[in-house]
Protein backbone atom coordinates (compact mmCIF):
# COMPACT_ATOMS: atom_id res chain seq x y z
CA UNK A 1 0.00 0.00 0.00
CA UNK A 2 1.14 3.57 -0.68
CA UNK A 3 2.35 5.54 2.32
CA UNK A 4 0.05 8.44 1.36
CA UNK A 5 -2.18 9.58 4.24
CA UNK A 6 -5.65 10.40 2.99
CA UNK A 7 -7.55 13.06 4.97
CA UNK A 8 -11.28 12.66 5.40
CA UNK A 9 -11.88 16.00 3.69
CA UNK A 10 -10.00 18.98 2.31
CA UNK A 11 -11.72 22.11 0.93
CA UNK A 12 -11.16 22.82 -2.76
CA UNK A 13 -9.90 26.39 -2.96
CA UNK A 14 -7.86 28.24 -5.57
CA UNK A 15 -6.65 31.77 -6.19
CA UNK A 16 -10.22 32.65 -7.22
CA UNK A 17 -11.46 32.47 -3.62
CA UNK A 18 -8.43 34.41 -2.39
CA UNK A 19 -9.02 37.18 -4.93
CA UNK A 20 -12.70 37.38 -4.00
CA UNK A 21 -11.86 37.79 -0.30
CA UNK A 22 -9.19 40.42 -1.01
CA UNK A 23 -11.62 42.32 -3.23
CA UNK A 24 -14.16 42.33 -0.39
CA UNK A 25 -11.54 43.60 2.06
CA UNK A 26 -10.50 46.35 -0.35
CA UNK A 27 -14.12 47.45 -0.73
CA UNK A 28 -14.23 48.56 2.90
CA UNK A 29 -17.48 46.67 3.58
CA UNK A 30 -17.12 43.31 5.30
CA UNK A 31 -20.49 42.45 6.86
CA UNK A 32 -23.78 41.67 5.13
CA UNK A 33 -24.15 43.90 2.09
CA UNK A 34 -24.00 43.96 -1.67
CA UNK A 35 -21.90 40.81 -2.08
CA UNK A 36 -24.21 38.78 0.16
CA UNK A 37 -27.27 39.99 -1.73
CA UNK A 38 -25.54 38.98 -4.98
CA UNK A 39 -24.77 35.55 -3.50
CA UNK A 40 -28.42 35.13 -2.51
CA UNK A 41 -29.63 36.04 -5.99
CA UNK A 42 -27.21 33.65 -7.67
CA UNK A 43 -28.09 30.78 -5.32
CA UNK A 44 -31.84 31.33 -5.79
CA UNK A 45 -31.43 31.20 -9.56
CA UNK A 46 -29.25 28.10 -9.35
CA UNK A 47 -31.87 26.02 -7.57
CA UNK A 48 -34.95 27.75 -8.96
CA UNK A 49 -36.22 29.30 -5.75
CA UNK A 50 -37.96 32.68 -5.51
CA UNK A 51 -36.13 33.68 -2.34
CA UNK A 52 -32.75 32.80 -0.80
CA UNK A 53 -31.48 34.19 2.50
CA UNK A 54 -27.83 33.80 3.49
CA UNK A 55 -27.24 32.86 7.13
CA UNK A 56 -24.22 32.08 9.29
CA UNK A 57 -25.01 28.34 9.61
CA UNK A 58 -27.50 25.65 8.70
CA UNK A 59 -28.49 25.63 12.38
CA UNK A 60 -29.36 29.34 12.26
CA UNK A 61 -31.33 28.76 9.09
CA UNK A 62 -33.26 25.92 10.70
CA UNK A 63 -34.21 28.08 13.69
CA UNK A 64 -35.31 30.89 11.37
CA UNK A 65 -37.38 28.52 9.26
CA UNK A 66 -39.08 26.91 12.23
CA UNK A 67 -39.83 30.27 13.85
CA UNK A 68 -41.26 31.68 10.61
CA UNK A 69 -43.50 28.61 10.30
CA UNK A 70 -44.90 29.34 13.74
CA UNK A 71 -43.13 26.62 15.73
CA UNK A 72 -43.15 27.57 19.41
CA UNK A 73 -43.79 26.28 22.91
CA UNK A 74 -46.63 23.76 22.83
CA UNK A 75 -45.90 22.66 19.25
CA UNK A 76 -43.98 19.66 17.98
CA UNK A 77 -42.00 18.65 14.90
CA UNK A 78 -41.26 15.29 13.30
CA UNK A 79 -37.75 14.41 12.17
CA UNK A 80 -35.36 11.49 12.04
CA UNK A 81 -32.97 10.46 14.84
CA UNK A 82 -30.41 9.73 12.12
CA UNK A 83 -29.14 13.29 11.72
CA UNK A 84 -26.83 15.87 13.24
CA UNK A 85 -28.12 17.17 16.54
CA UNK A 86 -28.98 20.68 15.32
CA UNK A 87 -31.89 19.41 13.21
CA UNK A 88 -33.80 18.52 16.36
CA UNK A 89 -32.26 20.96 18.85
CA UNK A 90 -33.35 23.91 16.71
CA UNK A 91 -36.95 23.03 17.54
CA UNK A 92 -36.12 22.62 21.22
CA UNK A 93 -34.60 26.13 21.28
CA UNK A 94 -38.05 27.41 20.29
CA UNK A 95 -39.75 25.41 23.04
CA UNK A 96 -41.17 22.68 20.81
CA UNK A 97 -41.17 18.92 21.30
CA UNK A 98 -39.63 16.48 18.84
CA UNK A 99 -41.12 13.22 17.58
CA UNK A 100 -38.71 10.83 15.86
CA UNK A 101 -39.53 8.55 12.92
CA UNK A 102 -37.25 5.68 11.96
CA UNK A 103 -35.35 5.59 8.68
CA UNK A 104 -36.16 3.37 5.74
CA UNK A 105 -34.68 -0.13 5.86
CA UNK A 106 -32.57 0.20 2.73
CA UNK A 107 -31.72 3.89 2.91
CA UNK A 108 -30.79 6.53 5.46
CA UNK A 109 -33.88 8.61 4.63
CA UNK A 110 -36.78 9.15 7.01
CA UNK A 111 -39.55 6.61 6.47
CA UNK A 112 -42.79 8.35 5.34
CA UNK A 113 -44.89 5.47 6.68
CA UNK A 114 -43.50 6.05 10.17
CA UNK A 115 -44.11 9.78 9.76
CA UNK A 116 -47.75 9.06 9.00
CA UNK A 117 -48.13 6.88 12.10
CA UNK A 118 -46.98 9.80 14.24
CA UNK A 119 -49.35 12.19 12.46
CA UNK A 120 -52.25 9.78 12.99
CA UNK A 121 -51.61 9.83 16.74
CA UNK A 122 -51.39 13.63 16.95
CA UNK A 123 -54.82 14.08 18.54
CA UNK A 124 -54.02 17.55 19.88
CA UNK A 125 -52.64 18.85 16.57
CA UNK A 126 -49.32 19.76 18.16
CA UNK A 127 -47.25 18.92 15.10
CA UNK A 128 -46.37 22.03 13.16
CA UNK A 129 -43.58 20.82 10.87
CA UNK A 130 -41.96 17.77 9.31
CA UNK A 131 -38.18 17.96 8.86
CA UNK A 132 -36.87 15.37 6.38
CA UNK A 133 -33.06 15.12 6.25
CA UNK A 134 -31.34 14.34 2.96
CA UNK A 135 -28.46 12.12 4.08
CA UNK A 136 -25.18 12.06 2.11
CA UNK A 137 -26.74 13.66 -0.97
CA UNK A 138 -29.68 11.28 -1.46
CA UNK A 139 -33.11 12.87 -1.44
CA UNK A 140 -35.94 11.68 0.78
CA UNK A 141 -39.32 10.77 -0.70
CA UNK A 142 -40.42 14.38 -0.79
CA UNK A 143 -43.59 13.92 -2.83
CA UNK A 144 -44.96 11.50 -0.26
CA UNK A 145 -43.84 13.62 2.71
CA UNK A 146 -45.38 16.79 1.24
CA UNK A 147 -48.58 14.87 0.54
CA UNK A 148 -48.69 13.76 4.18
CA UNK A 149 -48.25 17.34 5.38
CA UNK A 150 -51.17 18.44 3.22
CA UNK A 151 -53.32 15.48 4.22
CA UNK A 152 -52.95 16.07 7.96
CA UNK A 153 -53.07 19.87 7.93
CA UNK A 154 -56.28 21.38 9.27
CA UNK A 155 -57.95 24.76 8.92
CA UNK A 156 -56.35 25.83 12.19
CA UNK A 157 -53.00 24.11 11.84
CA UNK A 158 -50.97 23.98 8.65
CA UNK A 159 -48.14 21.44 8.79
CA UNK A 160 -45.03 22.84 7.11
CA UNK A 161 -42.27 20.83 5.45
CA UNK A 162 -38.77 22.13 6.20
CA UNK A 163 -36.06 20.24 4.33
CA UNK A 164 -32.66 19.84 5.99
CA UNK A 165 -30.53 20.16 2.86
CA UNK A 166 -27.15 20.28 4.61
CA UNK A 167 -26.00 17.29 2.51
CA UNK A 168 -28.04 17.72 -0.64
CA UNK A 169 -26.50 20.51 -2.69
CA UNK A 170 -26.62 20.23 -5.69
CA UNK A 171 -28.95 17.21 -5.68
CA UNK A 172 -31.69 17.00 -8.27
CA UNK A 173 -35.03 15.20 -8.31
CA UNK A 174 -35.79 12.44 -10.83
CA UNK A 175 -37.09 15.02 -13.31
CA UNK A 176 -34.00 17.21 -12.96
CA UNK A 177 -35.48 19.78 -10.58
CA UNK A 178 -32.73 21.26 -8.39
CA UNK A 179 -34.96 23.05 -5.90
CA UNK A 180 -36.88 21.88 -2.85
CA UNK A 181 -40.47 20.61 -2.80
CA UNK A 182 -41.16 21.59 0.80
CA UNK A 183 -42.03 25.02 2.18
CA UNK A 184 -38.42 25.79 3.14
CA UNK A 185 -34.99 24.37 2.31
CA UNK A 186 -32.05 24.88 4.66
CA UNK A 187 -28.55 24.42 3.21
CA UNK A 188 -25.11 24.28 4.82
CA UNK A 189 -21.80 25.76 3.70
CA UNK A 190 -19.79 24.29 6.57
CA UNK A 191 -16.13 23.48 5.88
CA UNK A 192 -16.76 19.87 4.84
CA UNK A 193 -19.79 20.44 2.62
CA UNK A 194 -20.04 20.19 -1.17
CA UNK A 195 -19.42 23.93 -1.36
CA UNK A 196 -18.18 25.99 1.55
CA UNK A 197 -17.86 29.46 3.00
CA UNK A 198 -16.08 28.08 6.07
CA UNK A 199 -19.20 28.61 8.15
CA UNK A 200 -22.52 29.57 6.64
CA UNK A 201 -25.77 28.46 5.08
CA UNK A 202 -28.72 29.45 2.93
CA UNK A 203 -32.48 29.30 3.47
CA UNK A 204 -34.71 29.07 0.41
CA UNK A 205 -38.46 29.39 0.00
CA UNK A 206 -41.09 30.36 -2.54
CA UNK A 207 -43.24 32.02 0.12
CA UNK A 208 -43.00 35.81 0.31
CA UNK A 209 -44.45 35.69 3.84
CA UNK A 210 -41.83 33.24 5.12
CA UNK A 211 -39.01 35.07 3.32
CA UNK A 212 -40.01 38.40 4.82
CA UNK A 213 -40.26 36.99 8.33
CA UNK A 214 -36.91 35.17 8.12
CA UNK A 215 -35.20 38.21 6.61
CA UNK A 216 -36.37 40.34 9.52
CA UNK A 217 -35.59 37.78 12.22
CA UNK A 218 -32.06 36.97 11.05
CA UNK A 219 -30.88 40.45 12.06
CA UNK A 220 -32.34 41.37 15.47
CA UNK A 221 -35.88 41.82 14.16
CA UNK A 222 -34.91 45.07 12.38
CA UNK A 223 -37.10 46.29 9.58
CA UNK A 224 -34.04 47.51 7.59
CA UNK A 225 -30.59 46.05 7.02
CA UNK A 226 -27.26 47.69 7.82
CA UNK A 227 -26.24 47.95 4.16
CA UNK A 228 -29.17 50.22 3.45
CA UNK A 229 -28.74 52.32 6.60
CA UNK A 230 -25.02 52.91 6.21
CA UNK A 231 -24.51 53.18 2.45
CA UNK A 232 -27.50 55.00 0.98
CA UNK A 233 -26.88 58.77 0.84
CA UNK A 234 -30.57 59.38 1.53
CA UNK A 235 -30.93 56.73 4.20
CA UNK A 236 -32.30 57.66 7.57
CA UNK A 237 -30.58 56.39 10.70
CA UNK A 238 -33.96 55.40 12.04
CA UNK A 239 -35.22 51.82 12.08
CA UNK A 240 -37.75 49.78 13.99
CA UNK A 241 -37.49 46.51 15.90
CA UNK A 242 -40.61 44.53 15.09
CA UNK A 243 -39.69 41.27 16.88
CA UNK A 244 -36.97 39.91 19.21
CA UNK A 245 -34.84 38.53 16.40
CA UNK A 246 -31.49 36.78 16.16
CA UNK A 247 -27.98 37.53 14.86
CA UNK A 248 -27.85 35.01 12.01
CA UNK A 249 -26.65 37.03 9.00
CA UNK A 250 -23.77 35.99 6.72
CA UNK A 251 -21.04 38.61 6.16
CA UNK A 252 -19.85 39.70 2.71
CA UNK A 253 -16.35 38.35 3.28
CA UNK A 254 -17.78 34.81 3.48
CA UNK A 255 -20.34 35.40 0.74
CA UNK A 256 -17.47 36.35 -1.56
CA UNK A 257 -16.10 32.83 -1.11
CA UNK A 258 -19.59 31.42 -1.59
CA UNK A 259 -20.07 33.07 -5.00
CA UNK A 260 -16.87 31.52 -6.30
CA UNK A 261 -17.70 28.11 -4.83
CA UNK A 262 -21.20 28.25 -6.33
CA UNK A 263 -19.69 28.79 -9.77
CA UNK A 264 -17.70 25.57 -9.28
CA UNK A 265 -20.56 23.52 -7.82
CA UNK A 266 -21.26 21.42 -10.91
CA UNK A 267 -17.54 20.81 -11.46
CA UNK A 268 -17.14 19.74 -7.83
CA UNK A 269 -20.08 17.36 -8.23
CA UNK A 270 -18.55 15.72 -11.31
CA UNK A 271 -15.22 15.28 -9.52
CA UNK A 272 -16.90 13.62 -6.54
CA UNK A 273 -18.83 11.31 -8.85
CA UNK A 274 -15.54 10.24 -10.44
CA UNK A 275 -14.19 9.14 -7.04
CA UNK A 276 -17.52 7.45 -6.25
CA UNK A 277 -17.31 5.48 -9.49
CA UNK A 278 -13.81 4.29 -8.58
CA UNK A 279 -15.03 3.25 -5.13
CA UNK A 280 -18.13 1.49 -6.43
CA UNK A 281 -16.24 -0.49 -9.06
CA UNK A 282 -13.76 -1.66 -6.43
CA UNK A 283 -16.21 -2.40 -3.62
CA UNK A 284 -19.07 -4.02 -5.56
CA UNK A 285 -17.50 -7.48 -5.49
CA UNK A 286 -16.28 -7.40 -1.89
CA UNK A 287 -18.57 -9.74 0.01
CA UNK A 288 -18.12 -7.91 3.32
CA UNK A 289 -19.43 -4.61 1.90
CA UNK A 290 -22.71 -3.19 0.59
CA UNK A 291 -22.58 -0.16 -1.71
CA UNK A 292 -24.18 3.08 -0.44
CA UNK A 293 -27.75 3.91 -1.47
CA UNK A 294 -27.98 5.79 -4.75
CA UNK A 295 -30.68 7.55 -6.72
CA UNK A 296 -30.96 9.90 -9.70
CA UNK A 297 -29.60 13.33 -8.84
CA UNK A 298 -27.49 12.13 -5.90
CA UNK A 299 -25.13 14.94 -4.80
CA UNK A 300 -22.69 12.42 -3.28
CA UNK A 301 -21.75 14.61 -0.36
CA UNK A 302 -20.54 11.52 1.53
CA UNK A 303 -19.50 7.99 0.71
CA UNK A 304 -21.10 5.79 3.36
CA UNK A 305 -19.14 2.54 3.52
CA UNK A 306 -21.55 -0.16 4.75
CA UNK A 307 -20.11 -3.25 6.42
CA UNK A 308 -21.82 -6.62 6.25
CA UNK A 309 -21.12 -7.47 9.87
CA UNK A 310 -22.29 -11.05 9.46
CA UNK A 311 -19.37 -11.60 7.05
CA UNK A 312 -16.54 -10.31 9.26
CA UNK A 313 -15.37 -10.99 12.80
CA UNK A 314 -15.11 -7.38 13.98
CA UNK A 315 -17.37 -4.45 14.81
CA UNK A 316 -17.70 -1.22 12.89
CA UNK A 317 -15.67 0.54 15.61
CA UNK A 318 -12.72 -1.83 15.24
CA UNK A 319 -12.82 -1.57 11.45
CA UNK A 320 -12.88 2.24 11.68
CA UNK A 321 -9.98 2.30 14.14
CA UNK A 322 -7.87 0.10 11.88
CA UNK A 323 -8.57 2.45 8.95
CA UNK A 324 -7.37 5.37 11.06
CA UNK A 325 -4.28 3.44 12.13
CA UNK A 326 -3.46 3.04 8.43
CA UNK A 327 -3.71 6.79 7.86
CA UNK A 328 -7.22 6.93 6.37
CA UNK A 329 -9.39 9.78 7.66
CA UNK A 330 -12.90 8.67 8.59
CA UNK A 331 -16.05 10.03 10.20
CA UNK A 332 -19.44 8.76 11.40
CA UNK A 333 -22.69 10.00 9.85
CA UNK A 334 -24.53 9.88 12.14
CA UNK A 335 -24.63 8.90 15.77
CA UNK A 336 -28.43 8.63 16.21
CA UNK A 337 -29.73 11.21 18.66
CA UNK A 338 -31.11 8.66 21.11
CA UNK A 339 -27.49 7.73 21.95
CA UNK A 340 -26.84 11.19 23.46
CA UNK A 341 -27.40 12.06 27.12
CA UNK A 342 -29.65 15.06 26.53
CA UNK A 343 -32.09 13.17 24.32
CA UNK A 344 -32.07 10.14 26.61
CA UNK A 345 -33.00 12.34 29.55
CA UNK A 346 -35.55 14.47 27.68
CA UNK A 347 -37.26 11.48 26.10
CA UNK A 348 -36.66 8.65 28.54
CA UNK A 349 -38.47 6.09 26.39
CA UNK A 350 -36.12 6.52 23.42
CA UNK A 351 -33.94 3.50 22.80
CA UNK A 352 -32.18 1.80 19.88
CA UNK A 353 -34.94 -0.80 19.87
CA UNK A 354 -37.45 1.85 18.83
CA UNK A 355 -35.45 2.63 15.68
CA UNK A 356 -34.28 -0.68 14.29
CA UNK A 357 -33.35 0.63 10.85
CA UNK A 358 -31.48 3.70 12.09
CA UNK A 359 -29.59 1.59 14.62
CA UNK A 360 -28.66 -0.98 12.00
CA UNK A 361 -27.33 1.74 9.70
CA UNK A 362 -25.34 3.28 12.54
CA UNK A 363 -23.74 0.04 13.69
CA UNK A 364 -22.32 -0.78 10.26
CA UNK A 365 -21.58 2.54 8.54
CA UNK A 366 -18.29 4.43 8.18
CA UNK A 367 -17.83 7.63 6.14
CA UNK A 368 -14.62 7.42 4.10
CA UNK A 369 -12.76 10.21 2.26
CA UNK A 370 -14.61 11.90 -0.60
CA UNK A 371 -13.73 15.39 -1.84
CA UNK A 372 -13.33 17.02 -5.26
CA UNK A 373 -9.54 17.26 -5.41
CA UNK A 374 -8.86 13.70 -4.23
CA UNK A 375 -6.43 12.03 -6.58
CA UNK A 376 -6.97 8.61 -8.10
CA UNK A 377 -3.94 7.48 -6.10
CA UNK A 378 -5.64 8.58 -2.87
CA UNK A 379 -8.82 6.73 -3.82
CA UNK A 380 -6.80 3.59 -4.58
CA UNK A 381 -5.04 3.93 -1.23
CA UNK A 382 -8.42 3.99 0.53
CA UNK A 383 -9.63 1.00 -1.50
CA UNK A 384 -6.55 -1.11 -0.82
CA UNK A 385 -6.72 -0.29 2.89
CA UNK A 386 -10.41 -1.20 3.12
CA UNK A 387 -9.73 -4.42 1.20
CA UNK A 388 -6.78 -5.40 3.38
CA UNK A 389 -8.65 -4.85 6.65
CA UNK A 390 -11.86 -6.38 5.34
CA UNK A 391 -10.25 -9.50 3.92
CA UNK A 392 -8.38 -10.08 7.17
CA UNK A 393 -11.60 -10.07 9.19
CA UNK A 394 -13.53 -11.91 6.44
CA UNK A 395 -11.00 -14.74 6.36
CA UNK A 396 -10.96 -14.94 10.16
CA UNK A 397 -14.78 -15.15 10.24
CA UNK A 398 -14.83 -17.99 7.68
CA UNK A 399 -12.08 -19.84 9.52
CA UNK A 400 -13.98 -19.72 12.79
Amino acid sequence: MSNVTVPFFRPSFSDDEKKAVCSCIDSGWLTTGKITHDFEDKFARFIGSKYALAVNSNTSGMILALEACGVKNGNAVITTPYTFVSTASSAVHLGADVFFADTEKDSYSINPDNVEKILQNDREHKIKAIIPVHIAGNLCNMKKICALAEKYSTAGNKIFVIEDCAHSFPSKTNDGYAGTLGDVGVFSFYATKTMTTGEGGMVTTNSSFLAERMSCMRLHGMNRDAWDRYTSPKASWQYDIVAPGFKFNLPDILSAIGIVQLEKAELFAEKRKKIVSIYNNAFKDMDFLTLPPDSPGNAWHLYLLRLNLDKIDCSRDIFAKELQDEGIGISMHFIPLYHFSFWKEKYSLLSPGDFCNAENHFQRTISIPLWPDMSVEMAETVIQTVKKIGMKHYASKKKN
